[in-house]
């Protein structure tokens, strides 16, 4: 097997104050998870974040990155993921670099091209095509790869100006902290598979067949297949990421998964053999993850806030193995 050992994130993003963070970050800790991931979101509740269909985001993440390294001491932290046009670079790079020392060499570095154009409307931003996006996106890993030398900066792209002035603080992991790179199509993961340390896959469709003719399987391969092809000899090392839609630890798999089907309206025939589904006892996760890292590559999973605890045992069986 060419793939590295499981390891386990959560995305916690809500908290009700300083306490109610605290002990969460300290939970995730706690049960052995390698890292806290925030989100990069903004919208508050009304009718602009229904429609952008973007999840509910108490934190802004910066800062809670910050406090999270704060309250803990081994949890990784990063956001899953920085979408580049939320951010000025050159700022981005710096607050990055802040973070990392901040946190003793802990940070995690996620960013990516962006996708909600209902979060982009709403506040005021112009939503590109993807392949600017995605070019604006490999500009800005450039600039943050050559802020992190802490050398002096001389950068000037399409997107991208930056120059007169060394990277400050250096980061404390060399030669850098990680960088995730996330998304779905062949052109993001191509240049993710080159670049990143850790490789995001966004969820496959709920779909029988995609555009392409692909079940969600075959689809879900195929996003792997381009990874693996651009990383080349890097292959064996890079860390492939992704976050199940649906993750439920239950010895009566057919009632939950008959649950969602009838309040999404997909089948369960559809939902209990897709990829992004995590669904069942904790052998039967136990062994689907196995599969997963042989047939898709995926060595890092990371849940969200509300499993912390019910997905505590599994990352009890696998972490590190």
């Amino acid at each position: 097997m060419d793939r590295p050992p499981f390891r386990f994130g959560v995305q916690a993003t809500n908290a009700a104050g300083q306490r109610a963070w605290r002990d969460t970050v300290r939970k995730v800790e706690d049960l052995g998870y390698s890292t806290l991931f925030l989100a990069d979101h903004y919208l508050g509740p009304g009718p602009a974040q229904k429609a952008a269909r973007t999840p509910r985001q108490d934190l802004a993440p910066i800062a809670a990155m910050a406090a999270a390294a704060a309250y803990t001491e081994t949890l990784r932290i990063g956001c899953r993921v920085f979408c580049v046009d939320y951010h000025v670079p050159a700022v981005l790079a710096k607050e990055a670099a802040t973070l990392d020392v901040l946190s003793d060499g802990r940070l995690e570095m996620g960013i990516g091209a962006g996708w909600s154009e209902g979060e982009y409307t709403a506040m005021g931003l112009e939503f590109d095509r993807p392949g600017r996006r995605i070019a604006k996106l490999a500009e800005v890993v450039s600039l943050i790869k050559a802020h992190w030398e802490a050398e002096e900066l001389d950068y000037s792209g399409e997107f991208v100006q930056v120059r007169g002035y060394a990277g400050r603080p250096r980061p404390v992991q060399k030669p850098h902290p990680p960088i995730m790179i996330g998304g779905g199509g062949q052109r993001v993961l191509s240049f993710a598979g080159r670049e990143a340390d850790i490789v995001s896959i966004s969820t496959v469709p709920f779909v029988a067949r995609d555009a392409e003719g692909l079940d969600p399987q075959a689809a879900a391969l195929r996003r792997t297949q381009f990874v693996r092809a651009a990383a080349g000899e890097r292959y064996p090392g890079l860390d492939v990421e992704t976050s199940p839609y649906f993750t439920e630890i239950t010895d009566d798999a057919e009632d939950y998964l008959a649950t969602v089907a009838k309040s999404t309206g997909i089948a369960v025939d559809l939902l209990r053999d897709h990829p992004n589904v995590l669904v069942g006892s904790l052998e039967r996760v136990v062994d689907e993850l196995h599969s997963r890292r042989e047939t898709l590559g995926v060595n890092y999973v990371t849940v969200q806030q509300a499993q912390i605890e019910s997905f505590a045992p599994v990352v009890a069986r696998l972490h590190g193995r």
